[in-house]
């Protein structure tokens, strides 16, 4: 039976650094307020660059990293709840980009993103038809984002990451815990298109921004999470004891202590850079995960969980070996 295994990281991010001090020059708040609430002290904010160049960037690295051709590529996923278009799919503009005739398309599950997409592309390696999948998860949130609305505006960031994964004889997503609970998705949502047509008895208003149920986001994640995580170490018969790291969905800092004293696992355990770089949502944990990387924190063999949760309601879990 074929499995797959992640053979390079890769993560991209906007030159522009808002600060928290940055941030009070345009809405009502402070660097105060807005950290001790989120553990957010910057965000990486595009300029001129959309989701579709940030997640370009990303596939470029990784094929430059592993020195896999790009014909050799057979599948490019992307998730983002920002697309450059509503269609073609983003993942099509970075094929176009690197010139492959990889099978590509987007999904749209926020935070849980890249969870998603990395075990669809798994699930694609292991059938044994495809050798290689790049897996992206991009978000240019500001384009969503309401600059005066200070309860939303300050959590977010742009930002992009990903891997590349290959089919490999031995298994390395080792288990997953991957749910949604739809019937709150009003909790956070945004990019509403009202029906518009010469039919529509009653044309309804756009809205366009995106609206978030703080608190019941907070208890959701809080909930969630820790039993995603611990049905993810029942599956594999593994403990905590086991994994070197747990990398969550960068949203709040608020959240991961919560989450950390639940596990009865020490904060050091996880892995945080939503002090630079916000909520990039879909881009969060590959951005994450890129960096680690890249700092030497990563080792073959290491068993990590990677959690994200999000709009939907979602969440997912993994548990994957190095």
């Amino acid at each position: 039976m074929f499995s797959s295994k992640i053979l390079a990281f890769e993560n991209y991010v906007p030159e522009n650094i808002v600060s928290n001090d940055r941030l009070s020059d345009i809405v009502d708040t402070s660097d105060e307020w807005i950290y001790s609430r989120t553990g957010i002290s910057n965000r990486r904010i595009t300029t001129n660059q959309n989701t579709s160049d940030l997640a370009i960037n990303v596939a470029k690295g990784l094929i430059e990293q592993t020195g896999i051709a790009p014909d050799d590529i057979d599948i490019i996923i992307v998730a983002t709840i920002t697309p450059d278009y509503l269609t073609p799919s983003t993942a099509c503009i970075v094929q176009g980009a690197l010139n492959t005739k990889a099978l590509a398309f987007d999904i749209n599950v926020a935070c849980s993103g890249f969870v998603y997409a990395l075990s669809i592309a798994d699930k694609f390696l292991k059938s044994g038809m495809y050798k290689n999948a790049i897996v992206i998860g991009a978000d240019v949130l500001s384009k969503i984002i309401d600059w005066e609305d200070r309860t939303t505006c300050v959590l977010f960031g742009d930002g992009a990451g990903g891997v590349l994964l290959s089919k490999n004889d031995e298994n390395h997503i080792l288990a997953e815990d991957i749910k949604a609970d739809g019937s709150s998705w009003e909790a956070i949502k945004g990019g509403h298109l009202g029906v518009k047509n010469p039919f529509v008895l009653e044309e309804k208003q756009d809205k366009f921004f995106l609206e978030m149920n703080g608190r019941d986001v907070f208890n959701f994640a809080t909930k969630t999470v820790p039993k995603s995580i611990e049905a993810l170490l029942e599956k594999a018969n593994l403990t905590l004891d086991d994994v070197k790291y747990i990398v969550p969905h960068q949203a709040n800092l608020r959240i991961v202590e919560v989450v950390a004293k639940k596990l009865k696992q020490p904060l050091e355990k996880f892995y945080l850079n939503m002090q630079n770089y916000g909520n990039t949502s879909a881009g969060s944990i590959p951005i994450a995960l890129a960096e680690m990387y890249k700092q030497g924190l990563l080792s073959s063999g290491d068993k990590i969980i990677i959690t994200g949760f999000g709009a939907g309601l979602t969440w997912g879990s993994m548990l994957i070996k190095i």
